[in-house]
């Protein structure tokens, strides 16, 4: 059994990214899932763990319970520095860290299941008026990612010739885009580097159909 135990659920994008991130340092966890549709996240046994009750946390057995994606990919980097997630130049690293944040902090909170609950429940939103909220934050988070990457410090990942941080949270995303329908023609450059990550093993694994509670 690994000293690892990622909590967790099958289609969760932070979750997408995490899985990605222990793939690609070749490390064994226990899949614990959790259904958000019920509420599963937001158990007494679950809050004890993450008192946020969101999901993913990383358990280290007897140690520490990780929580927040990006957190949990920066520590894995550290502590498994091969191969690495982040430039070894403090620029670099800067760039992206701030690709990554783009998605992190500025499409995904917008847009995760409590955010599109809220709107139905209080501010009684149709499907069709959610989906048009969701495609509002990625259009203009994913606008301002596509002129970045024209940047000379892209090749064939968002930074360099490797797969990044910033490249495992567009994965997540882009994966997330297609259950609402986002029109990603606009995005070439943000469609080529999901095509190449979606030739590497890593990420294929992480996809949501792929996991043991998958439905």
């Amino acid at each position: 059994m690994s000293d690892y135990t990622l909590h967790n659920y099958f289609r969760s994008s932070t979750s997408i990214r995490v899985r990605v991130a222990l793939n690609l340092k070749g490390l064994d966890y226990n899949y614990q899932a959790y259904a958000l549709l019920p509420n599963e996240h937001k158990s007494e046994a679950y809050l004890r763990l993450n008192p946020q009750g969101l999901v993913p946390a990383l358990e280290i057995k007897d140690t520490a319970v990780l929580s927040q994606s990006l957190a949990i990919i920066e520590y894995l980097d550290e502590v498994h520095p091969e191969p690495s997630l982040l430039p070894s130049d403090a620029l670099g690293r800067a760039r992206v860290r701030a690709l990554a944040q783009i998605i992190g902090c500025d499409i995904h909170p917008l847009n995760n299941l409590r955010i599109l609950r809220k709107l139905k429940a209080d501010f009684d939103a149709d499907q069709k008026t959610v989906n048009a909220w969701f495609a509002q934050w990625v259009e203009e988070g994913f606008t301002a990612l596509e002129q970045r990457l024209a940047e000379p410090e892209t090749g064939q990942f968002c930074h360099g010739d490797a797969p990044s941080l910033a490249d495992i949270c567009v994965f997540a995303q882009v994966l997330n885009n297609a259950r609402f329908n986002i029109d990603m023609t606009p995005f070439p450059k943000i469609n080529a580097i999901h095509a190449r990550c979606l030739k590497i093993d890593a990420f294929i694994r992480a996809m949501p159909d792929k996991q043991p509670d998958a439905v």
